[in-house]
C-alpha cells in the first residue's frame, strides 16, 4: 500500500458483494449490444438511418420507409392512402390539354383603336376586346385574371396537364375574343376556362360561371359543346365554392352560380368545352377585399383546378 500523507488514512479493502445475478447481467449486456448492432446493419428494413442508406448505396434493395419518417409529418410529401403523392396524383391529367384565358389585358387601354374594331362572333359583331373593370382603388381586372391564371396553370401542370394561356402578359393588347376561342380550338383542348371579375353595383356579391347556350347561327355552332360545357361549369362552380368559401352570386343566376349566355364570342366560337367564371364583383368593397388578397386568389385557383380535374376525370 502506498503512503498517502498524514491527512489520509489507508482505506481497508472490502469484499465484493456481487452475487451470481450481477455477474450474469454484466455478461448479458455486451451480448445484447452486439445483437442490436447487427440488427441496425442488416435487420431494420424500414429504417432511414446511415446503415439503411449504406445498404441502398451498395445496390441492395430496402423496403419503403413509413409515412411517418423521422422528422416528417404524415401526408407531407409521402404517399397517402389513395396512393397519390401528397394527396395529388402528379399523372392524373397526363395527356390532357387545358386552355386558360386570362380575361382582358392590362395594355388594352393604351390601344383603343385595336380593341374597339369589330369582329365576327358568329351571331353578330362585337368589339375585339375591352379594358375590363377595376376596384374603386384601381386594382384592374386584367391584373387579377392574369395572376389567377398563372396560379391555376401551376396547379394543373403539377397534375400532369399540358396548359396553354391565351396570353401571358407578353402582348401589348388583346388578343381579340375571336383569337382567344381559336387558341382553344387549335389546341384541341379537353377543357377551356376564361377567367374574369365582374363590375356591378355595390351590394351585388358572389361568383358565377357562364355557360354557352346551344347556339346555331351564322358561323357559331355550340350544340356539340353545350352539354359538356355545362358539366365543366358545374364542376368548377362546386370546386370554387368549396375552396374559397364564397357564395354564388346574389344578383345573377338565381342563386345557382350558373348563367347561360349566347352573346359572348369566346363561347360562341368555341368547338371545345368552355366556360367563363366571374370570380366576384370588383365594385363591391367586400368582394374587392377578397379579389385583392393573394391568399384568396390562391384559393380561387385551387377551386378552379379541382373543378377542372373533376371534369376531366369524370
Amino acid at each position: 500500500m502506498s503512503y498517502l500523507g498524514p491527512e489520509f488514512e489507508p482505506v481497508p479493502q472490502r469484499r465484493s458483494r456481487r452475487g451470481p445475478f450481477t455477474v450474469a447481467l454484466a455478461a448479458l449486456v455486451p451480448a445484447v449490444l452486439a445483437g442490436w448492432l447487427v440488427y441496425e446493419v442488416v435487420g431494420d428494413s424500414g429504417g432511414s438511418g446511415p446503415s439503411a442508406q449504406a445498404a441502398g448505396a451498395s445496390g441492395h434493395s430496402t423496403a419503403p420507409s413509413s409515412p411517418r419518417a423521422k422528422g416528417g409529418a404524415e401526408g407531407a410529401g409521402s404517399p397517402s392512402a389513395s396512393g397519390r403523392t401528397g394527396g395529388k396524383d402528379p399523372d392524373s391529367l397526363r395527356g390532357k390539354v387545358v386552355v386558360i384565358d386570362p380575361g382582358h389585358n392590362q395594355g388594352n387601354f393604351k390601344h383603343p383603336t385595336e380593341i374597339n374594331r369589330r369582329v365576327d362572333i358568329g351571331t353578330n359583331s362585337k368589339e375585339c376586346d375591352t379594358t375590363g373593370t377595376a376596384t374603386n382603388a384601381g386594382y384592374p381586372e386584367a391584373r387579377f385574371t392574369l395572376d389567377v391564371s398563372r396560379r391555376l396553370r401551376t396547379l394543373l401542370e403539377e397534375r400532369g396537364a399540358t396548359v396553354k394561356l391565351t396570353h401571358d402578359g407578353d402582348r401589348p393588347w388583346g388578343p381579340c375574343v375571336t383569337e382567344r376561342a381559336e387558341i382553344g380550338n387549335k389546341a384541341h383542348a379537353d377543357a377551356a376556362l376564361s377567367i374574369h371579375a365582374d363590375g356591378s353595383a355595390v351590394g351585388n356579391r358572389g361568383f358565377h360561371v357562364i355557360l354557352p347556350d346551344a347556339v346555331h347561327s351564322g358561323t357559331a355552332d355550340t350544340r356539340a359543346i353545350a352539354g359538356p360545357s355545362r358539366d365543366l361549369g358545374v364542376d368548377i362552380k362546386d370546386g370554387f365554392a368549396r375552396a374559397t368559401g364564397t357564395a354564388p352570386s346574389n344578383y345573377i343566376g338565381g342563386g345557382t352560380g350558373l348563367d347561360v349566355r349566347k352573346d359572348l364570342g369566346g363561347l360562341n366560337l368555341s368547338t371545345v368545352p368552355k366556360v367563363f367564371i366571374e370570380c366576384g364583383n370588383m365594385r363591391d368593397s367586400k368582394d374587392a377585399a377578397l379579389l385583392t388578397s393573394a391568399a384568396w386568389r390562391q384559393k380561387a385557383a385551387e377551386g378552379m383546378s379541382e373543378g377542372i380535374v373533376s371534369f376531366l376525370r369524370g
